[in-house]
């Protein structure tokens, strides 16, 4: 049996399983205690549901994901507000330093998925197909590279490729938490949060502060998001004259960048606490739609080595963040925060990365550095980086 779910079926589903997923972390300790996000908890167990489903025979759904794109576009919008080039100043040497670490991550994940490949006597391309081509590029750049990978004769690598992806998109959310709890205990970062907060409470008090939500700023902040999204388009053609190939959001990301720091300069009011609300809830729901689609059972169709693989790669991204990740950005709060968070676009989504930090920071406090060099890395810089690291290797294995 087929189930038809059109657009706001879909979206109406996706709500459900949000409010599924804050219900269950709020009566299961243990998804509070590892600091799960509630898109996830949801997403998952509907996946389950389907993968159940379809195995039996029982149904098959078909949903409409056509807001996932905007909803997506409208968080990193959201995000590209927060890019103050006051900021900048504070994270600038960081973020060249949180880039470098993400671009040897990428080497680590290709030489770890070529070396099983040829352990388990399988063409060194699908290795790639399990490396960061699926875990730091996640879908997108799967669906790019890997049918070059066929081309070259890896036979079945755009359906490992994806896959790959699938397994990495629900592994990195599982492992950010527990990572960036585990650090804050055992090196007892909770005594630095009170210093924290009163450092960065200058800089964050207007989107935290406990105000009365007014329908006019409300407004105005969602017309600025709106008007980034839209110039956001032009600025994603012109890229797209390089010949090079980006994420969809990254114009908006841009447009928002613009905006803000005209903002600070003081030509117009940017409704930055506002903003900060209509980004949770976009990125909540995108979650939410994103993993609620996804098909498990492509998972299952995996053979025995490329499990294997698999598992090799989330136990290299596991202990990344946790020896590298870590100690490499300082080892301080803000360090164990972007640990959780490279556990989410390390394996395949930069959204992922800002939902377990958002967790993370739910719990304890905002982590204003991490939540801006995070996504400037994991969006834009390691796009590039990923696309000649895998150029290379494929050209070498190809």
């Amino acid at each position: 049996m087929i189930i038809e779910l059109n657009l706001l079926q879909t979206l109406a589903l996706a709500v459900v399983l949000l409010i599924v997923g804050r219900v269950l972390k709020q009566k299961v300790n243990i998804l509070e205690k590892f600091c799960i996000p509630a898109p996830v908890i949801g997403g998952v167990l509907f996946a389950f549901l389907t993968l159940a489903g379809y195995v039996s025979g029982a149904f098959e759904l078909n949903m409409d994901f056509g807001l996932k794109t905007v909803l997506m576009v409208a968080f990193f919008t959201t995000v590209g507000f927060t890019a103050s080039l006051k900021l900048l100043k504070k994270g600038g040497m960081q973020v060249g330093i949180f880039l470098l670490l993400a671009l040897i991550l990428v080497v680590l994940q290709n030489v770890v998925g070529v070396s099983l490949a040829k352990v388990f006597g399988l063409n060194p391309l699908i290795g790639l197909a399990t490396g960061s081509t699926p875990m730091t590029g996640g879908h997108g750049t799967s669906g790019a590279f890997a049918p070059l990978f066929e081309q070259a004769g890896a036979t079945g690598a755009t359906t490992v490729a994806m896959a790959a992806a699938t397994f990495g998109l629900i592994f990195g959310s599982m492992i950010g938490g527990p990572i960036g709890q585990t650090l804050i205990k055992k090196n007892g970062l909770m005594e630095t949060l009170d210093g924290i907060r009163e450092v960065e409470m200058e800089e964050t008090q207007d989107i935290h502060e406990v105000k009365t939500l007014d329908e006019d700023r409300l407004t105005w902040a969602a017309f600025q998001i709106i008007i980034a999204m839209g110039a956001g388009t032009l600025i994603s053609k012109l890229l797209t004259l390089t010949g090079m190939t980006f994420p969809v959001y990254i114009g908006a990301m841009f447009a928002a960048a613009i905006m803000r720091n005209l903002a600070d300069a003081k030509l117009f009011d940017l409704k930055s606490r506002e903003i900060a609300i209509f980004g949770d809830i976009s990125l909540s729901l995108f979650l939410s739609l994103a993993l609620m689609g996804l098909k498990l059972w492509q998972l299952a169709s995996l053979a025995g080595p490329l499990v294997v693989m698999l598992l090799a790669q989330g136990l290299l991204m596991g202990a990344f963040a946790y020896f590298i990740t870590f100690n490499i950005m300082g080892k301080d709060y803000e360090a164990a925060v972007m640990s959780c968070g490279h556990c989410g676009f390390g394996m395949g989504a930069t959204p992922n990365a800002m939902a377990n930090m958002g967790a993370l920071s739910e719990k304890y406090t905002f982590a204003p550095r991490a939540f801006f060099i995070l996504p400037l890395v994991g969006s834009l810089f390691i796009d590039f980086a990923n696309a000649s690291v895998i150029t290379f290797f494929m050209n070498m294995f190809g």
